[in-house]
């Protein structure tokens, strides 16, 4: 029995697949495509351990066709263009049901790695689905990510993890014949992380600790049994994502001292110096924002200069940025304006933008009064004239409430001084 019980248990049809009903249940986005056969290349975008090669070998059986499979951390250029070829020799060119190619982790391809898929993508002559747990936003080139739908799975549910550890208990071949009593499961969900690969590795691994066939099952055994695993940094699985949620909050905190030591711990683990990186600059916007704007300039030279550089010598970059985004003032008032900027275009639809603000290139436009009235500002006292920019039923909504800080105090009396009528400031 060395195929480890994740592998065991992997759904071979949607019928036995867990989770992820947006995409494969009875409305689901995938659903009628996967009946017609008719696939786009698409890239799963989710947290390690939610089905996403599951799913790409389902589509594949489902819809009969060639499956192919790459993962980015051993397969070069080379191993791409040979995949290929032998898609194009099994009938991609001359059937409908053109192959499909799946490459794991598609975010540590390099670009010319990407490259090297964009013909074939482009030409039909196999269907890729890329898996990532990335954001392919940053980590997958413009021209391929064009040619390709995102959809995101996301992390098991309390239901779905306890619909699995039934299946092993009941349907396993080996574990079935065991007489397994399931008393507490908080401990097992709580360390999977909604990770439903690393939950049946941690049951499998408390299960072959009891020399007994009678297993009894309860939070303390589970801590007991795997403490020595959950040490270490597992950069593809939980502690990946707590880790940097302490960092990112030891920062909006203030205290460089807890984000430096959650940073080493990140360094030590081998963590990816852009990952670091890319969440330092949107905590430099989000956290800080215009209390320092020039967090957000350090935090994107820190990014450009790790890209470039790597490991060792970019964790002294990564430790200077962090050190000083967390002694920086905070402010999250620009990003509590652009969310209630949205949920109010939510909440309103389109509304019409006012005729005084609209562009006029045409005659036509100038006679249905397009840009009438506008008043130029800096024709004005001060580069300042109060005018309407707003939608008339929205009119005098303030969104932006700036923050209590030297900066953004001299913000809020700069408005206060133009917007004497308008806004409370």
């Amino acid at each position: 029995m060395n195929e480890p019980l994740a592998e065991r248990l992997r759904p071979k049809s949607l019928e036995d697949y867990l989770s992820q009903s947006h995409l494969i249940g009875e409305k689901g986005v995938l659903t009628q495509q996967i009946k017609q056969g008719l696939i786009p290349s698409m890239i799963f975008w989710g947290p390690p351990g939610t089905g996403k090669t599951t799913l790409a070998n389902i589509i594949a059986t489902e819809t009969q066709r060639p499956f192919y499979a790459l993962s980015a951390i051993n397969s070069g250029v080379k191993d791409v263009r040979d995949v290929i070829e032998k898609a194009k020799q099994s009938g991609g060119l001359f059937t409908t049901k053109n192959p499909i190619l799946f490459i794991d982790e598609i975010h540590r391809f390099s670009k010319s790695q990407q490259d090297s898929l964009l013909q074939a993508v482009e030409k039909g002559w196999v269907t890729l689905i890329g898996a990532t747990t990335e954001n392919p936003s940053f980590e997958v080139i413009s021209a391929l990510l064009s040619r390709c739908q995102v959809y995101i799975l996301n992390a098991f549910d309390k239901d779905n993890l306890e619909t699995l550890l039934k299946r092993a208990i009941t349907k396993d071949e080996y574990i079935s014949k065991k007489k397994i009593k399931l008393k507490e499961t908080d401990a097992l969900l709580h360390l999977s992380g909604g990770d439903a690969r690393k939950l049946l590795n941690i049951f499998e691994l408390i299960v072959n600790s009891f020399e007994s066939d009678k297993i009894v099952i309860t939070n303390d055994i589970v801590l007991q049994k795997v403490q020595n695993n959950t040490v270490r940094y597992d950069k593809t699985g939980e502690q990946h994502y707590d880790i940097i949620s302490a960092f990112i909050k030891s920062i909006r905190g203030s205290d460089p001292n807890a984000a430096v030591y959650w940073l080493a711990r990140m360094v030590e683990g081998g963590e990816d110096v852009k990952f670091i990186a890319r969440r330092m600059l949107i905590s430099a916007s989000e956290d800080i924002g215009n209390a320092n704007p020039t967090a957000l300039v350090i935090a994107n030279n820190t990014f450009q200069a790790v890209s470039a550089i790597g490991y060792p010598e970019s964790r002294i970059i990564l430790s200077q940025c962090a050190t000083y985004l967390a002694c920086s003032p905070k402010s999250n008032a620009s990003y509590k304006a652009i969310k209630n900027a949205q949920q109010l275009v939510k909440e309103t639809g389109d509304l019409s933008v006012p005729l005084s603000i609209r562009n006029a290139p045409t005659k036509l436009m100038k006679e249905l009064d397009y840009g009438k009235n506008y008043q130029y500002a800096h024709d004005y006292e001060n580069n300042f004239v109060e005018h309407e920019f707003l939608p008339n039923e929205i009119k005098n909504t303030k969104l932006y409430e700036p923050g209590n800080n030297s900066r953004e105090n001299a913000h809020r009396d700069f408005l206060k001084q133009r917007w004497t009528n308008k806004y409370d400031y």
